[in-house]
């Protein structure tokens, strides 16, 4: 079935994921051109759930890879069940069984461990894969994922190769911790995702914590907004912004003071450091709505 641009702009809406047309349209291009998508943005500001939602709109399974420095082919790609394995040939051995009799029965599907990426390239319906934070991975991991970008297809010694049957929706997601190749980039749609503007922040707010009163919505993405401008370790995200926004629920405010604010710092702040620089910022930063 062809996803359209309305049927795009609805899946967002009822996952309330407040969007702009800029987004529904990048998909909608993602999609229809089958050109992998590169998000990048500020930690916090909606990359991966953004994938996540892809993959309902379209109705299908998410595959996500979590990146790290050090993460290789076996991690992400397949590796053998290598218990199962010497379980089996101690089978074996008990059977009268020898090495070359079991090895290509050691070395078939039923004892390989598919990790995300390959699981993308198997799997018999076409799935969305959300390869999350690829600039925390090393460069020569990122000319590997690369390569199979290009091709869809794995080489693996004892099985041959293995071409996907469907070519997975590919969706990735960057900190900008480091400036990824060309390459890269050239090969995929470009998507730059940074925090909402406080209205629309607001809007979030209220979309996601109905009960709140509409005043203090208004105040806590009015704080936030100035929150993010500061030179902090940690800006806060939009999941922090309503994690802060229930806690004052919670706590009965209705309105924003000096008092609260400081009170509940750490719930927005992650970082000690932060916290003692924004205390005593806390008044200018609320202007003259300020108590």
């Amino acid at each position: 079935m062809e996803i359209t641009r309305e049927a795009i702009a609805e899946g967002l809406s009822r996952a309330q994921y407040v969007t702009t047309p800029r987004v529904e349209t990048t998909l909608l291009l993602a999609l229809r051109l089958e050109k992998p998508l590169l998000v990048e943005g500020p930690a916090g500001a909606g990359k991966t759930e953004l994938g996540k939602v892809l993959a309902t709109i379209v109705g299908t399974q998410l595959l996500r890879l979590q990146c790290y420095e050090g993460l290789d082919e076996a991690r992400a790609l397949y590796e053998w069940n290598y218990q199962k394995q010497l379980l089996r040939l101690q089978a074996g051995k008990g059977e009268g069984k020898g090495w070359e009799e079991m090895s290509g029965h050691l070395f078939s599907r039923e004892y390989l461990l598919e990790r995300p990426l390959l699981r993308a390239i198997t799997s018999p319906h076409r799935a969305v894969l959300l390869i999350d934070e690829i600039d925390k991975a090393d460069e020569e991991f990122e000319a590997f994922l690369l390569e199979l970008l290009s091709d869809f297809q794995v080489s693996i010694p004892e099985l041959g190769t293995i071409v996907a049957g469907e070519r997975p929706i590919v969706v990735l997601t960057s900190n900008q911790t480091r400036e990824l190749s060309d390459a890269l980039k050239r090969r995929c749609l470009h998507l730059g995702l940074d925090f909402p503007s406080p209205q629309r922040e607001e809007e979030i707010i209220r979309l996601k914590l109905p009960e709140i009163d509409g005043e203090l919505a208004r105040q806590v993405a009015a704080f936030v907004g100035k929150l993010r401008k500061l030179d902090l370790r940690k800006a806060p995200s939009v999941a922090e912004t309503l994690d802060w926004a229930s806690a004052l629920l919670m706590l009965g405010v209705r309105g924003l003071d000096v008092s609260v604010v400081r009170q509940t710092l750490n719930v927005l702040l992650k970082y000690q450091e932060d916290l003692h620089g924004v205390e005593g910022k806390v008044t200018s930063l609320m202007g003259k709505s300020a108590r």
